[in-house]
């Protein structure tokens, strides 16, 4: 299940990671089902399924991700979420606890199932983009302490992949970024014990 916010739906570019994702484990011959509530995508994305919306903080997710879970029961989670929380200064600095309970509350719900947790790109603003470093920095202890607590939590470092270079509107990927996503949530799904377990 591909969770998130407009990143993960593929603003600009339709699809998003999503689409080169979906051809890299084909190629692999893989076994992968995307799932999710919302349906889009371009005619390369054969299977559309996610759970990307646009705009959303980790608060609105966590709202609905239990229903989400129920529904879909997806086998594993890609995450990345917290930059609406930072552009829309909602409490940036308490993202990372809310980031956390978010794990908790997910784990709780679907109990075994990896969750690759990822950083956040970069932001264009310098000012946002500080609040980018500061809550990359907090995720791996968020992590390693529910990993250390038996959930299957893995942070997939995002940011060291891109560059403001990569953003087409200083928030969101081009192309290139996309590309570049998509080839972290490659590298993590097939280093990550039981994440395409079908």
């Amino acid at each position: 299940m591909p969770l998130g916010d407009s990143i993960t739906d593929g603003y600009n570019i339709p699809g998003g990671y999503r689409t080169e994702l979906f051809q890299k484990l084909s190629a692999a011959g893989l076994p992968f089902d995307f799932v999710g509530s919302l349906l889009n995508g371009p005619a390369a994305l054969p299977d559309r399924d996610h759970e990307g919306h646009s705009g959303w903080r980790i608060d609105e997710l966590a709202a609905q991700v239990n229903t989400w879970l129920d529904q879909q029961q997806p086998a594993t989670t890609l995450l990345m979420i917290g930059t609406n929380d930072i552009i829309q200064n909602r409490d940036p600095a308490n993202a990372p606890q809310r980031l956390g309970a978010l794990l908790d509350q997910m784990s709780a719900r679907r109990p075994g199932m990896p969750i690759l947790v990822a950083t956040l790109p970069p932001l264009a603003d310098a000012g946002q983009n500080r609040w980018v470093g500061q809550y990359n920095a907090a995720l791996p202890e968020v992590v390693r302490s529910r990993a250390a607590q038996g959930q299957k939590v893995t942070l997939v470092d995002v940011n060291a992949a891109l560059s403001v270079a990569d953003l087409a509107d200083g928030v969101h990927p081009n192309s290139t970024g996309y590309s570049k996503l998509a080839n972290v949530w490659y590298q993590a799904l097939r280093s990550t014990p039981g994440a395409l377990s079908p």
